[in-house]
């Protein structure tokens, strides 16, 4: 790696698939097609979320903001992983790498959160249903958003904040796509297991606790389906819980298998495939899944569609 004279580099170079160039074009043909897809898609779960009346409820609250972390988590990453692979100047300046940092790690963590607020909301309305407008009422909806954007965004601050002083000994070549703070622990130099120490631990409050969290919730709610006697309402109840359930694993899974081991333990292409699938590939199904399987959205879609429609 070439060196330079300062600890901190002015940019990075983000090295992506380099030694494959062949990969390049079908990778920004694909995010080109994907990020247009996704963009919308979300913008249209907020817009029907918001102007049909039936949809004025909890679980479509936090769907509104599912869909706008999404939009925000792949806007963060995307357009400069396009500027880098139709670009021969695969570049991104320190400061630019710090404000991606911070924010893909935001979106990140916040949407960990709500992830198990969303399967809270839904155990309660199946497991306490004559309670659920008590317990789920407007103060409280807005007040579990406010906290897990405030803890994503300490979480991140924090994690970045002490990742970007880490002495980097002028090496400046990243093995990714974008910045990442696992990759930029792994080419720092010096000691720096106290910091892979505390990305562990922190990481195991954000994905562990939660999806341990969301996996109870959906204990409680299988046991509660079961016992309803009406094969339509048992139905109606694994629809609601489905669509949730997809998206979780769709997201855990990579999340996990990046963040829960050791930075140096990281094998060298599996950051760029996880950043790939939940910054990009899950962002772009999460208006898809949670449509195609909701009648009450598709309902509201069509709605909407007519309205425009009827408008010309």
């Amino acid at each position: 790696m070439p060196l330079i004279n300062e600890s901190h580099p002015e940019e990075f170079i983000l090295l992506g698939f380099a030694d494959r160039p062949w990969l390049e074009l079908p990778l920004f043909t694909s995010l080109l097609i994907m990020y247009p897809i996704a963009m919308m898609g979300n913008v249209t779960i907020i817009l029907v979320s918001r102007l049909d009346s039936r949809l004025h409820s909890p679980m479509y609250f936090f769907l509104t903001n599912l869909s706008f972390l999404d939009m925000c988590y792949t806007t963060s990453i995307v357009p400069q992983m396009l500027f880098n692979l139709g670009s021969s100047k695969k570049t991104i300046s320190y400061m630019g790498c710090a404000v991606q940092l911070n924010f893909f790690h935001i979106m990140g963590g916040t949407e960990c959160l709500l992830l198990a607020i969303m399967s809270f909301d839904r155990y309660v309305a199946i497991c306490r249903p004559l309670h659920y407008t008590l317990i789920m009422n407007q103060r409280v909806c807005i007040l579990l958003v406010s906290t897990v954007w405030l803890i994503g965004i300490i979480y991140a601050v924090s994690e970045a904040t002490a990742t970007l002083q880490l002495p980097l000994c002028g090496l400046n070549k990243l093995d990714h796509l974008v910045c990442e703070i696992p990759v930029l622990i792994k080419i720092a130099c010096g000691e720096k297991g106290s910091n892979e120490l505390t990305l562990s631990v922190v990481c195991i409050f954000m994905l562990a606790v939660p999806l341990c969290l969301i996996l109870a919730s959906y204990a409680s709610i299988g046991s509660a389906v079961f016992k309803i006697k009406s094969s339509k309402g048992r139905k109606k109840a694994f629809g609601t819980c489905s669509s949730h359930l997809i998206v979780v694993f769709l997201f855990y899974g990579p999340a996990i298998s990046m963040y829960l081991q050791p930075p140096s333990s990281i094998s060298r292409d599996q950051p760029k495939f996880m950043a790939l699938f939940y910054g990009v590939v899950t962002p772009s199904l999460n208006p898809f899944i949670y449509t195609l399987r909701n009648k009450n959205v598709k309902g509201a879609l069509r709605n909407l569609v007519r309205s425009i429609f009827s408008f010309k």
